[in-house]
């Protein structure tokens, strides 16, 4: 299970896109405050749908309590989480990288992304979706679901159905 990690989102449509796509994916969503807006079921019900019910929702109430949290996570040989940080100001795509199952990737907010103090810390582990040269940034929902996908293709998409079944013509027969 992969954890999407918003940092101070702004926009309750693209949160509530973002908590669809964890529940789809069998991912957990983590919210680091302050966040833009009032979490509320009218919030995000165009967005979220009926699928916000099943989302596993973390609230921090700020970066450093969310880094507690992180640093607080059991770890062992096997499970050794890695917190990614996507952003534009990154080196690497996250093509690059190798995400394994149980990793966290961060998103900053739409106006401004993941603050560089931050990324500072940490660089190594940021990562970018390229894009032509004096674009600012792609849709924060539409991000995660490039990186998420990316990350879950890499890992055989843990447990996620991979194949589907027409449904119309399942009784058809032929002539």
């Amino acid at each position: 299970m992969f954890n999407i990690v918003l940092h101070e989102p702004e926009k309750p449509d693209n949160t509530g896109n973002i908590g669809r796509t964890c529940v789809a994916t069998g991912s957990s969503l983590h919210l680091i405050y302050p966040i833009g807006f009032r979490l509320t079921r009218s919030n995000i019900h165009h967005a979220g749908l009926d699928y916000w019910d099943r989302l596993k929702l973390f609230k921090h109430d700020n970066y450093t309590a969310f880094k507690e949290y992180f640093s607080s996570i059991s770890r062992d040989e096997h499970c050794e989480p890695t917190l990614w940080f996507a952003t534009t100001k990154a080196h690497k795509s996250y093509t690059d990288v190798r995400f394994k199952d149980g990793d966290y990737i961060m998103f900053g907010k739409e106006s401004a992304g993941i603050p560089e103090e931050i990324l500072r810390d940490d660089e190594e582990h940021c990562i970018r979706i390229p894009m032509i040269e004096n674009e600012r940034s792609l849709n924060l929902s539409n991000s995660v679901a490039i990186v998420l996908y990316e990350a879950l293709r890499q890992n055989d998409f843990l447990n996620l159905m991979k194949k589907g079944e027409l449904h119309r013509l399942k009784y058809k027969t032929h002539i």
